[in-house]
């Protein structure tokens, strides 16, 4: 069950971030004329919903569930990569060497920390 959970968050905190990137052109702040007006696109909103829910989690199930050295290299080491595959792939982001040595490097990290 605690693994579930788990996925459920990483779902929604990698997912929130890219809906929030997909919409962040039709994103527009501004003040006219001394009112405040604010476009903000489905896509966003629905990505802030999925980042807010991943917030709630983390902070009141995840939290309470793990040791926080267990958790964060864990969740952040696969958020990142998953974050990183999504650039690549959804927003032909280029990744560099170096880029490749540094996910293969937080693979084995997290490998390593999960070794009894």
């Amino acid at each position: 069950m605690e693994i579930l959970i788990i996925v459920i968050y990483l779902l929604l905190s990698t997912g929130g971030l890219i809906l929030i990137k997909l919409g962040a052109n039709s994103v527009s702040l501004g003040i006219n004329q001394g009112i405040f007006n604010c476009s903000i696109s489905l896509t966003s909103i629905l990505g802030l919903i999925c980042y807010i829910g991943s917030f709630l989690i983390f902070t009141f199930v995840l939290v309470k569930k793990f040791d926080l050295t267990y958790l964060m290299p864990i969740v952040t080491g696969i958020s990142q990569i998953v974050v990183i595959l999504a650039g690549v792939f959804v927003f032909k982001e280029h990744i560099s060497r170096y880029g490749i040595i540094g996910i293969i490097s937080v693979i084995l990290g997290i490998v390593l920390m999960n070794i009894k």
